[in-house]
């Protein structure tokens, strides 16, 4: 009986040993994700805090910080002049909004480009919900023929990098008579083949009992879509309409190709030659470009994430 009560306790400790180095390991495992976690956030950050903050330095302090890539090299004698080294600097030495009253009141061309990003972006969220929501239920509701092809084909041109279509695009709208027009960058974008693909897959995942009762009670598709489905799929044209402004907001090689008049380009390709000689508006400029992406995502990540994972898309 002594042997077999040794035995039994041996085990015991045994196995409590093993559930204690599980527990010791699972421990230094979280602790080495959260480690690699905050330093790819702080890796992801860091361009926005810096931006942020050399917008309110002073033109003088960043040509000074900013000198070894500057392309004016007359001052190299300056005893201001730092050294050959870039100097990430995150504090101001005193803060100022000149280059936000620079950028907002005496450049206008800076508001004139911010508009037109705009009349870009807002028409194509909204068309591409419309859109994406009517052939997302007829993809996921609607049984007809080629059904399955039409979606594999949607899904081909999804994959495919949006620079491979530009050429088509450029010759449909020029047979149009769209170029140099708004209309050419939109009716594109607001037949964007993800809208469509997330939508679908989003309202794959509505309780097929809630149709059928309204079939029962004698909805036709259209009562069915607007009353039952679009309500339910809300979170899903959420984070829609997020990735679409994210997306649209940031284009550059659509408005360089079909708008040849400046004056119609957006904000986005403006950036590139707002700060030309004079950095601090530059960064001033950025920071304004940067506010709605990061407003939308401060205050809509959560019907993002929902809207992700009601969806159905893993990874």
């Amino acid at each position: 009986m002594e042997s077999t009560s040794a035995g039994a306790y041996g085990v015991k400790r045994f196995g409590q040993g093993r559930k204690s180095r599980r527990r010791i390991g699972a421990g230094v495992q979280k602790v080495m994700l959260t480690a690699i976690l905050l330093g790819l956030s702080a890796l992801f950050i860091f361009p926005i805090v810096l931006t942020l903050t050399n917008s309110l330095m002073a033109e003088s302090e960043i040509s000074v910080n900013f000198y070894a890539i500057s392309n004016n090299k007359e001052n190299a004698d300056d005893p201001r002049v730092a050294g050959t080294y870039v100097n990430l600097k995150w504090i101001p030495d005193k803060v100022t909004l000149a280059q936000y009253y620079d950028v907002l009141v005496k450049k206008q061309q800076f508001l004139i480009m911010f508009w037109n990003s705009v009349r870009i972006v807002v028409p194509i969220i909204i068309g591409q919900l419309a859109v994406a929501a009517l052939a997302g239920y007829a993809f996921s509701q609607l049984r007809f023929r080629l059904r399955e092809p039409m979606f594999f084909a949607y899904i081909v041109t999804m994959l495919m990098p949006f620079q491979v279509t530009l050429v088509p695009n450029f010759i449909v709208a020029d047979k149009l008579g769209l170029l140099n027009s708004y209309m050419a960058i939109v009716l594109p974008g607001i037949f964007g083949a993800f809208g469509v693909f997330l939508m679908r897959q989003f309202m794959l995942v509505v309780p097929y009992s809630y149709i059928e009762a309204a079939r029962v009670d004698g909805a036709g598709h259209i009562r069915i879509f607007t009353t039952i489905v679009l309500p339910m799929c809300k979170p899903g044209m959420a984070a829609l309409a997020i990735l679409a402004f994210v997306d649209n907001w940031n284009m550059v090689e659509q408005p360089l190709i079909f708008l040849q008049d400046p004056m119609k380009q957006p904000l986005s390709v403006y950036l590139s030659v707002i700060g030309e000689g004079e950095r601090g508006i530059a960064f001033a400029a950025c920071a304004i470009y940067m506010a709605p992406m990061l407003l939308i995502m401060l205050y809509a990540e959560q019907y993002l994430i929902e809207g992700i994972q009601l969806s159905g898309i893993k990874g």
